[in-house]
């Protein structure tokens, strides 16, 4: 018996097998969870061939997170084919290329607004349609790093946007919460993901972390599945608007 069995789940974020939204899928997949999966129409392809190998009745739905048509298109063809969902993983960050090899205060508004709107206005329209199917209480989980706390060189305008992302949870768990709905945040340690990849020194970070971590390691990304397994389960029922540090305890050291 898994700890989801007869939980509907959303999986935003897959981007491929590294992912992280794809480690905390096949975790609540082998728990029991059905799972509706979006992603952007030029990953369809490939998103869709990797969620056939976990269950090919499993739809794949596109959807650009910095559209609100898109954002309402998604969560109507949804609740059109579900009576309701019961959890939702966010795992969508972006910002352009070259604010990473820039000083962080040479950021231009258009690249600001972009970072933001991606990252984290996407966790409020998107959280406030899955509420709307919750109809029975549930979870929202997004993903953060330690970067929206301390800085991190180069890791520059998404610093602040995941500073904003994870007030956001507390605020959106505050506004859920009479329905019953949880929300929380998972700060991830570094771990090789498309998107990390692009950051220039990612692999200096990677040494780094696993270097100072109590745990003397880099976390993987079973690990945050393994604690987003948490989290979307009832085990979680009393825990909203946290940020749990999923990292080896790297945070406890990086000054």
């Amino acid at each position: 018996m898994g700890l989801l069995d007869g939980k509907i789940g959303l999986i935003a974020g897959v981007a491929n097998e590294n992912s992280l939204a794809w480690h905390c899928a096949k975790t609540w997949h082998e728990n029991g969870a059905d799972l509706i999966f979006t992603c952007k129409e030029h990953r369809l392809e490939k998103v869709s061939d990797l969620v056939a190998t976990l269950d090919d009745s499993y739809p794949v739905i596109p959807c650009d997170a910095e559209s609100d048509d898109d954002i309402y298109d998604l969560f109507t063809e949804i609740s059109d084919r579900y009576s309701k969902i019961d959890i939702f993983l966010h795992s969508i960050a972006a910002a352009p290329r070259t604010v990473f090899d820039e000083p962080f205060t040479s950021v231009s508004r258009d690249d600001f607004m972009t970072a933001f709107n991606a990252s984290v206005y996407s966790f409020i329209a998107m959280s406030r349609e899955a509420s709307s199917l919750m109809s029975n209480g549930g979870s929202i989980i997004t993903i953060s790093y330690i970067g929206a706390e301390k800085v991190v060189p180069v890791y520059n305008i998404m610093g602040p946007a995941k500073a904003a992302l994870e007030a956001s949870v507390k605020y959106v768990a505050n506004d859920f919460g009479a329905d019953g709905i949880r929300v929380n945040a998972i700060s991830s340690g570094p771990v090789p993901t498309l998107a990390a990849r692009g950051i220039p020194g990612f692999r200096d970070i990677l040494e780094r972390d696993a270097d100072v971590s109590p745990l003397a390691r880099n976390v993987t990304g079973s690990d945050i599945g393994s604690v987003s397994l948490f989290l979307a389960s009832d085990l979680s029922k009393g825990i909203t608007g946290e940020i749990i540090h999923v990292d080896c305890g790297a945070n406890l050291i990086i000054s």
